[in-house]
C-alpha cells in the first residue's frame, strides 16, 4: 500500500511557483489598481517576477510540497 499524499495549501499554491532551480517565484504586488499615479518605470519594474528570500523558501516549500 502506498503512503499518503500530503495536502498542499491551496492559497499558497495559487500564489507561488517553484522554478527548476528551486527558487520560489511570485507576482509583484501594487499592480492591480490606482495605476495612473504610478510612473511608467515603476509599473514596468513591477511586471518582472519577484523571488522569495532564501531564508523563507523552506516555509513555502512546506506549504506547496508538489510545486
Amino acid at each position: 500500500m502506498a503512503g499518503n499524499k500530503m495536502k498542499s495549501k491551496r492559497a499558497a499554491t495559487k500564489r507561488f511557483k517553484i522554478t527548476g532551480g528551486g527558487k520560489v517565484k511570485y507576482k509583484s504586488a501594487f499592480r492591480r489598481h490606482l495605476l495612473t499615479k504610478k510612473s511608467r518605470n515603476r509599473k514596468r519594474g513591477l511586471r518582472a517576477p519577484a523571488y522569495v528570500a532564501e531564508s523563507d523558501v523552506h516555509r513555502i516549500t512546506r506549504l506547496c510540497p508538489y510545486g
